[in-house]
Formats: C-alpha cells, sequence, structure tokens
C-alpha cells in the first residue's frame, strides 16, 4: 500500500446549527457549509476587513478529482498561434520547443483524465475540527479543515484519497471560492505570470506571462518562484493556495539532479477554468499518481487570506510557511565576496584563463573575451565584452596598469567599432558578438538589431566609460550619434519596436511590444550630454513604458536566445525608474520603480526550504542549504525560460537594488532576498578562478564558455556591498553610482567620483593584500580621502549573528597609499581613537558595520 502523509496542527471553533448547517469560526475567517441534495457547499466565507466582516462573493467548496485508466499522453494535440496569427512555438528558438511541448500536454492544458465534480456527501466535527467525506465511482475522499490558530486568515486542509480501482489519479484543493473577472484586480502564479487583465492572446499570456491566462493550465514547481498561485480581489481581499512544505519537488534530493520531478500542477483556476487559486496533488501521469485499489495518498495544503496586496501573501508564504527568512541564519561563507572580487581581478588579468583576444577588425585592434556559447554563424570564434562599468570601475580601483593599458584601450576599440557609423543603422549597435573569422559584428540569435541593443551597447556602456573619461569628446559624439537614433526610432507614443531586420530594415517580433526600459539610453545621453530633448524623449518613453508594461505587469526580456521570454530586464526596470525620480523627483517614476521591484520578487525561489541534510555533488559532500535553489533567481523563467532546465542563475544583479528598495520601502522581504542570493553561495564557485558559476545546474564549474560573466559578478558584488554599506551607515556612506550594466540586471558602476564617508570625501580603491580578514563571513571596503592623507576601511558582518574578525592591515601598503606614520586609528561609528594594530579584533554585531580611519 502506498501511503505519503503532511500533517499540521491547527485549532478552530466549529458550531454545527443543524444537521444542515455547519460553521468555522476563527479569529479572521469564518466559513458556513449548507447541506443540500448535491452535498455540502460552502455557502459564507467571510474575512475580518479592517474591523468589519468581508461577506466573500461566490464561496464555493466544490472538490474535483481526475482520474484516468491510462497514462495520459505527452504529445500536445492542441495549436496554438500569436496575436498576428503564426504558428507557435517558433521553431528558430530550438531551446524553447521542448519546454513549449511540454507545457501543452494535455495535462499541462488541464484537458486530460475524467474531471469528477462534487461536494461531501457527509460531515462531521472532531476535535475542533471538520471532517468531509466524498464517495466517487474511483475512490473515496476525506477531508479536514482547520483554521490555522497561528495565522489565522489560513486555513489548513488535510486530504487523504483511498483508491476504488487501479489507475492514474489527481485530486485538486476544493475550490473554496471563485473570482468573475471583472472582480479581480492582480493575480499571478509566481514565476509565470502577473497582471489584471485576461490575456489578449494565449501566447501572451502563457508563454511570456503578460496577462491572465484564459485556459486553466497547470505549471510545474520548478519555475514556480513562490508554490502560490494568488487572486487580488476588487473586495480588497487577496488569496491564494500553498501546498505544505515537503510536498513538492526537490531539485536536489541527494546526489543528482531531481529540478524536472514534477510533484504538485498549481492553477490559477480550477478545472472547469473558474477563477479559483487551484493545487493538483499528485500531477496526473506523474510520480504517485499511479495507484491501485486500496491505495492512499495523504496531503495538507492552506487557503491564505489577506486584505493587503499579492505581495503581502507571497511574504507570508515564504517566510511564516517556507520559512524563508529563518533558513537565512544558516548562510555563511567560506570566502568573503571582496575577496572573490580580488582573486577575480588575477583571473582577469591572465589572457589565458579570462580568453582575451586581440583582433584586427577595419584597421583597429580590438580586444575582447572569448563567447563559446551559442551564437548564430560562430565557429567557435565569437568574442565579446560584457560590463563595460566595472571594467573601468576595476582599472581605476586597482590603479591596475595591465588592464588600463593592455584591456581598456582594445575594449575601448571594440565598442567604437561595434557602432554603426553610416545606413538605416548610424548610431546603433549592429552586433552584441564579433566573429574573428568572418570578421563581422552578429546579434545572437540573427540578423537584426534591436533598439533596446542600442540602449545597452552604445549608450549604456559609453556612458559608463564617460563617467571615468568625461574628456573623451570623441566618445560623446558617438553617445550622441547613439541618443539621436533611440530619438528617430522612437515612435509618437513614446514606444520602440522590438528589432528590425539587418537587410530589410522591416520590424521583426511584431507579436511583441518592447516591453523593456529601452527609454534608459536617452535617460544616459541627458546625464551625459545636457541636452533636454533626451531627458524629454525618456520620460515619454517611460511614460509608455508604464502604461502599456508596469501597471499591466506584462513585459518581455531581453535574451535573443529565449526569444524574449521575460528576465533580468524587470529588474532593470525598477532601477531605470529610480534613476529617472532622482533627476525628476516626480513621484510617478518612484512608485512605478517600486512596483516593478515587487514584481521581480517572484522571480527569485523561496522553496524549497533550506536545511542541513546531507547531499553530494559530483562527489563532494555538500548541505543542503550551500546547494538550494531558495534565495537566487531566474534567468528566465515562465514557460519558456531557461530556468525550466537549468534552474535558477548565480549571477545576481539584482541584489543591491533590493537593498536599495529595502531602504525606501523597509519591506523585509528585499533585504532577506537580497541577502539570500549573495551569502553562502560557495558550493557554486570555482575554487581555482573564483568565478561562480551561471546556472544552478552547473553547480561549481566556474565561467565555463562565459569567462566574461567574471567582470559581471565584479560589478554585481561590488554594488551590492557599497548598497549595504550605505544602507546600515544611515546614508553616512555614499558613493555616485553610474548606469546600470547591459543585459543581465541592474548593478550599476562606481569608482569614477568621489564620495562621501561620514561627510569626508574619499575615493573607492582597491588593493589585494592592503585589507585581509581571517573571517570570511566579514567584508571590506577601502578608500582613500580625497586629499591623500587617511585611509578608510569599512568593516561589515554578512551574518545576523554577533561575529569577530581578526583585520590584518598592511602597513607598507598603507604608506603607499598615505603619509602613515602614527599608530592611532580612528574609529568613526564608535566615535573613539584606538591604537593601530595588525591583526586586530574587531567585534560586530548581527548585520553590522564599523568604519575606521588611518590618518
Amino acid at each position: 500500500m502506498k501511503k505519503i502523509i503532511f500533517t499540521a496542527l491547527l485549532f478552530l471553533s466549529v458550531r454545527s446549527f443543524s444537521q444542515n448547517q455547519l460553521t468555522l469560526s476563527g479569529r479572521q475567517l469564518r466559513l458556513e457549509w449548507k447541506k443540500s441534495a448535491n452535498g455540502w457547499a460552502l455557502s459564507k466565507l467571510l474575512f475580518l476587513n479592517n474591523g468589519k466582516w468581508t461577506n466573500i462573493q461566490h464561496p464555493s467548496g466544490e472538490y474535483t478529482l481526475l482520474y484516468d485508466e491510462q497514462k495520459p499522453p505527452a504529445q500536445p494535440d492542441t495549436i496554438f498561434k500569436t496575436i498576428t496569427g503564426k504558428a507557435w512555438p517558433d521553431t528558430t528558438y530550438r531551446y524553447q520547443v521542448n519546454g513549449w511541448r511540454q507545457a501543452t500536454s494535455p495535462v499541462a492544458l488541464n484537458t486530460a483524465g475524467k474531471a469528477f465534480y462534487f461536494y461531501p456527501s457527509s460531515a462531521k466535527q472532531s476535535n475542533n475540527s471538520i471532517i468531509f467525506t466524498s464517495e466517487t465511482p474511483v475512490a473515496t475522499i476525506t477531508s479536514t479543515w482547520r483554521i490555522d490558530d497561528t495565522y489565522s486568515g489560513d486555513i489548513i486542509i488535510e486530504q487523504k484519497l483511498q483508491c476504488k480501482q487501479e489507475g492514474y489519479y489527481s485530486l485538486a484543493s476544493p475550490s473554496i471560492a471563485t473570482v468573475k473577472a471583472g472582480d479581480i484586480t492582480w493575480a499571478t502564479m509566481p514565476g509565470y505570470f502577473q497582471g489584471k487583465h485576461i490575456a489578449d492572446n494565449f501566447i501572451l499570456g502563457y508563454g511570456y506571462g503578460q496577462g491572465i491566462p484564459p485556459l486553466p493550465v497547470v505549471y510545474r514547481e520548478r519555475c514556480a518562484s513562490t508554490l502560490a498561485p494568488i487572486i487580488s480581489t476588487n473586495q480588497n481581499v487577496s488569496f491564494c493556495v500553498a501546498p505544505q512544505p515537503g510536498l513538492a519537488r526537490d531539485p536536489w534530493e541527494y546526489d543528482k539532479n531531481t529540478h524536472q520531478n514534477w510533484f504538485v500542477g498549481l492553477s490559477h483556476m480550477n478545472r472547469k477554468a473558474m477563477f479559483s487559486p487551484t493545487i493538483y496533488y499528485p500531477v496526473l501521469g506523474e510520480s504517485h499518481s499511479l495507484l491501485s485499489a486500496n491505495d492512499t495518498i495523504s496531503y495538507s495544503f492552506r487557503y491564505s487570506f489577506t486584505n493587503k496586496d499579492w505581495s503581502r501573501l507571497l511574504a507570508h508564504i515564504a517566510n511564516d510557511v517556507y520559512a524563508f527568512s529563518k533558513t537565512l541564519k544558516l548562510r555563511h561563507n567560506k570566502q568573503s565576496l571582496v575577496s572573490r572580487v580580488e582573486h577575480m581581478h588575477e583571473y582577469l588579468k591572465d589572457r589565458k584563463t579570462s580568453l582575451w583576444n586581440i583582433e584586427e577588425y577595419k584597421g583597429l585592434k580590438i580586444g575582447g573575451q572569448s563567447y563559446l556559447g551559442g551564437v548564430v554563424g560562430s565557429n567557435k570564434d565569437a568574442i565579446k565584452n560584457s560590463d563595460y562599468g566595472a571594467m573601468w570601475m576595476l582599472a581605476h580601483t586597482t590603479n591596475d596598469r595591465f588592464l588600463l593599458d593592455s584591456v581598456l584601450p582594445y575594449a575601448l576599440n571594440f565598442k567604437l567599432a561595434q557602432q554603426a557609423d553610416t545606413g538605416f543603422f548610424k548610431g546603433a549597435a549592429i552586433g552584441q558578438y564579433y566573429l574573428a573569422k568572418s570578421r563581422r559584428f552578429t546579434e545572437e540569435w540573427g540578423e537584426f538589431v534591436e533598439p533596446v541593443s542600442l540602449t545597452y551597447y552604445i549608450m549604456l556602456d559609453m556612458g559608463n566609460i564617460l563617467l571615468f573619461e568625461p574628456g573623451n569628446t570623441m566618445l560623446k559624439e558617438k553617445l550622441r550619434l547613439g541618443a539621436d537614433l533611440l530619438l528617430k526610432w522612437q515612435k509618437p507614443d513614446g514606444s520602440w519596436e522590438v528589432a528590425y531586420d539587418k537587410f530589410t530594415h522591416r520590424p521583426l517580433f511584431t507579436d511583441l511590444k518592447d516591453l523593456r526600459p529601452t527609454f534608459y539610453g536617452l535617460l544616459v545621453a541627458y546625464r551625459i550630454l545636457k541636452d533636454r530633448k533626451y531627458l524629454d524623449a525618456a520620460v515619454k518613453g517611460a511614460q509608455w513604458y508604464i502604461t502599456n508594461g508596469v501597471e499591466k505587469g506584462s513585459f518581455i526580456g531581453v535574451c535573443g536566445d529565449a526569444r524574449y521570454a521575460p528576465d533580468f530586464a524587470t529588474a532593470q526596470t525598477a532601477q531605470a525608474f529610480m534613476d529617472l525620480f532622482e533627476i525628476t523627483k516626480d513621484n510617478e517614476y518612484k512608485q512605478a520603480a517600486i512596483k516593478a521591484a515587487t514584481i521581480y520578487l517572484s522571480s527569485i525561489y523561496t522553496h524549497p526550504v533550506a536545511n542541513e541534510k546531507e547531499k553530494s555533488v559530483n562527489g563532494i559532500p555538500r548541505k543542503d542549504w550551500q546547494i538550494s535553489q531558495s534565495g537566487v533567481s531566474f534567468e528566465h523563467g515562465g514557460i519558456l525560460g531557461s530556468a525550466n532546465g537549468a534552474g535558477p542563475i548565480l549571477l545576481c544583479s539584482h541584489a543591491g537594488m533590493f537593498v536599495r528598495m529595502f531602504e525606501l520601502t523597509k519591506d523585509s522581504l528585499f533585504i532577506t532576498m537580497a541577502r539570500a542570493a549573495a551569502i553562502g553561495r560557495d558550493a557554486f564557485v570555482d575554487s581555482a578562478t573564483s568565478v561562480a558559476s551561471y546556472y544552478w545546474s552547473a553547480m561549481n564549474k566556474g565561467a565555463g564558455p562565459y569567462p566574461h560573466h567574471a567582470w559581471w559578478q565584479i560589478g554585481w558584488i561590488t554594488d551590492y556591498l557599497l548598497s549595504e554599506a550605505q544602507m546600515r551607515s544611515g546614508d553616512n556612506i555614499v558613493f555616485p553610482r553610474g548606469f546600470v550594466t547591459p543585459k543581465v540586471g541592474p548593478h550599476q558602476s562606481y569608482g569614477f567620483a568621489a564620495g562621501k564617508i561620514y561627510g569626508q570625501p574619499a575615493t573607492l580603491i582597491s588593493r589585494t593584500g592592503l585589507i585581509v580578514s581571517n573571517n570570511p563571513d566579514v567584508e571590506y571596503i577601502v578608500a582613500k580621502s580625497t586629499d591623500n592623507k587617511s585611509l578608510f576601511i569599512i568593516v561589515m558582518n554578512d551574518t545576523g549573528e554577533q561575529t569577530t574578525a581578526a583585520i590584518t592591515i598592511n602597513e607598507t601598503m598603507v604608506k603607499n597609499e598615505i603619509p602613515f606614520t602614527n599608530k592611532e586609528v580612528i574609529n568613526i561609528t564608535a566615535k573613539s581613537k584606538e591604537n593601530f594594530s595588525t591583526g586586530r579584533q574587531v567585534s560586530l554585531g548581527p548585520y553590522g558595520l564599523q568604519v575606521f580611519q588611518l590618518q
């Protein structure tokens, strides 16, 4: 006999008014059932909303059981078309074809098997609970309902299915209430879609997450960032359903990748296509669903209600049910983040390990790193550069002559060669990649040019360089050339096309709108060139994007190989609007930034619950929390994204932005997610190079075919650490931020101008060996006063526990930086003077900070 049991302790009050009516009451919820000829139906569902009971519309209580004698077919039997009438999927994008096939199987579309709809035939109270029993031709179902006394807006239900005959079974959560489309103010299946409107086209809703899919599709756990379909209604009530921890798949059960397992199905609809958050267990045709007569299955889940918006339910399920914030205390480093930056500096200086190339192009010597991933037309000869802001930042903060003399000039030439100087594309980036053998630039996945690529690879990269080289007049003219083309390509409504064919100049991907922060390139132009027309155009583009994108929850991504499935560009959107707010002081842009950042919370895994369980990765013992997906983000999720196969990524560009959002909103989920992403990820870091793997599934294979990722890692780590320092110091440590990096997210460059440390002007410096900490959970940032008379050492604790570290200061190196003669250190944060000693012990409170000044 197969038996899988998940239980929970709950408390409630049950009253029986008559043989035909039952009531379940708690501090915040009240449920009433009435018995009719059809069985026990939920007749009233009330929620205490700001001191008044809200009678939630359309209570139901109907149950659904799916059954099939045979294993349901895996092959799709339905064809879908884009909004322009073309058959889908676009087979040019081979990475998405299999994922779409899986996502449109009869099981995924919720058409497989026979559905039994029913209300319980009997009910009784027992130990502060109501137990319902239902009989169907194929199984007996027992459901126990209890109100969670700890979280009074929650109802926990345990269901038991006992089979009467062999076959494939899937038991849905009963529909506690249904919602009419016109009453929905927001709906989301985190990781897959969000919005307040029914999608105009099934592919846009299901494939791109733009609006609410109109079919009762069943989603997998593998891209469900938080296991809770959520609906918010015009009654000022949000509710969701969530499986109890341990029911859904573990992506690495012990010694192999089990990310593809499908144990729990999740949907925003019931089988009848009525809007009602629903889970299915087991999934029809998947593990545990083939049962024999007398076999039993038991599982638990909860419904949660709140009078706050959807994001508070997401936080509740993540933190209170799946212990997301509590398991942060497990995270400790084996290598500090700043140590990783120092080691990656050495990696990038080595032409062999970093795969640095210098090639000839039209009389210019251009430099870039080998890119061994997929590029159309590549013969393993593609080269590219990634984070120009990080390149110039590291070169200038380290004062490294190799980077300054042997890397930056050739990287700059690459950028100059990358910009078209004639014709329709004059001013645009003609391709991210240079193919050395065929001596041409190309895009990742076809012969076309995107306006957002102009923003990325001309405006952002040149803009970040110009922050460090403000006197480079030639580069300013190149920047102006790009800005003017963005102006020319901007439509009257403020938007842009997704792409243009490189040869015909016709718009491509017309089934999509350019729901990306393309306007940001004009903001760069205004900040560098000071021409008001660029700011006006940026505002026009931002207004269109708010109306058509942010307010609707509709986005596309920037990864060509995923046909623009929504990705980290959504996080970049948040920072773009914050930067626009800082220039215009218009509160609308700050609110747009907060909304986009809040939506991006749905791109971070919050399950399964991280723990100390022993696991094995390629023969190496690992704790579960060391390799957990919980806390890291998608490259792109949803139906089309890479997270379906490879899981999340370890490139945490959003971490610094999330710290800034926490400082702005005081929403603790932002800071928890930032720290969960950044800290204790050593299992994914290559010990030889300190470069983290990109995809979770690669574990600790390092940069692999993507050596340029080291620059992005230096960029996001620096942004995160300086954002933490600013937040922890109460804005007493502030360094100017440059522009966001192209493509991968919102982290920004530093080091081009002096900042302030407790009122004193200072510039960032990085010198390997100048400072050493013996505790990898303690970070250090070094800056020098602008008068060259003081050195500042900022020390931070990465953990939520009290800790100490021995901080060793290389006195000889200090003397090379400032005229250091005395033995006195000022502890700025403690407002005291102390004797200087190498190997001094520093005590730091939970997430603490101390700042020392050597002068």
